[in-house]
């Protein structure tokens, strides 16, 4: 009979402690516009030098926010862009130049995790998640005089190569800030990295590349509104 208070302050704790732990519900869905500019390198295996290829991205962004839990603001977060892929090579034996640009759709599917205010202020977030690509189209650009393919590891067998992987997965993430006004406008900029798990080329024992893959770093603006809040 002693133990009783005790129990029945356990009994009393504990739905508070597992209300604690849910977090507060949120149902708040913006959507919106981006635009920014990506650098490509390709990660070839044999190693092609290269400098960054620069390219355009923009699309749309639809972005859900579930729940607050302590200080941090919850959000799944869906994107259709258009981006410029490819590279760009470093031929120091030659006066050749030559660059490649892959254009592609990708659908990230991102988790949202933001520190700071909701709205009328600023918030900081983490964006992480895989992400899916297609390439729809390509084109080669080749300057410097006379063609001689002089490389100093003798790997030419790139050019006029398309690609033959255009399905594209990887993972994507990176950090930003959200600067929002209490009528529900959102005004962000972010800084991104994308990392390709498949390659451009067929990798097999018998192709010339074991591996060419996307690795890019991306900056964009976004603007969002909210719709449902």
């Amino acid at each position: 009979m002693r133990h009783t208070p005790l129990l029945l302050l356990l009994l009393v704790a504990m739905p508070l402690y597992v209300t604690a732990q849910v977090g507060e519900p949120r149902r708040d869905l913006a959507i919106g516009v981006s635009g920014g500019y990506a650098l490509n390198r390709v990660s070839f295996v044999p190693t092609i030098k290269q400098d960054y290829h620069g390219g355009v991205t923009f699309g749309t962004t639809v972005r859900y926010t579930c729940e607050k839990y302590f200080s941090a603001i919850c959000a799944l977060q869906a994107e259709v862009n258009y981006i410029q892929l490819g590279w760009k090579e470093n031929i120091e034996t030659s006066t050749n130049t030559y660059e490649r640009t892959i254009n592609y759709v990708q659908v990230p599917l991102l988790a949202n995790l933001g520190f700071g205010r909701e709205r009328g202020g600023a918030k900081g977030f983490l964006a992480v998640g895989p992400q899916i690509g297609f390439a729809l189209s390509e084109s080669e650009k080749r300057g410097g005089g006379v063609w001689d393919n002089i490389r100093p590891n003798n790997v030419i067998q790139q050019y006029d190569k398309e690609v033959e992987r255009k399905f594209e997965y990887g993972l994507t993430g990176g950090l930003g800030l959200d600067l929002s006004t209490r009528s529900g406008h959102h005004f962000l900029l972010e800084g991104r990295y994308f990392y390709a798990l498949s390659d451009i080329f067929r990798n097999s024992k018998k192709d010339p590349f074991g591996r060419s893959a996307n690795g890019a770093i991306i900056a964009k603006v976004s603007y969002l509104f909210d719709i449902i809040k």
